[in-house]
């Protein structure tokens, strides 16, 4: 069951018994989506650097419309700060 494009699902009963499986799928990039009675209650996410996750999480807020023009996040919080 899919919750969300590339996301998987699992009850966690059943993840409880393929945990090892399931971090070793998320090693490789793939977020899991745990459920108890079908609802959504937890992500299992891969780890990033704070800069991956902050140049994923602005652009999840910009979404496609405006890009960066190659600047990292580091450079528009300075440019910020001036």
């Amino acid at each position: 069951m899919l919750y969300a494009a590339g996301v998987r699902t699992i009850g966690i009963f059943e993840a409880k018994n393929r945990l090892s499986e399931l971090i070793s799928q998320v090693e490789k990039g793939e977020t899991v989506l745990l459920t108890r009675n079908g609802r959504p209650v937890a992500h299992i996410v891969p780890v990033q650097p704070d800069d991956e996750r902050a140049e994923a999480a602005m652009q999840w807020l910009l979404g496609r419309r405006w890009k960066l023009d190659g600047l990292s996040i580091r450079d528009l919080i300075d440019e910020g700060r001036r």
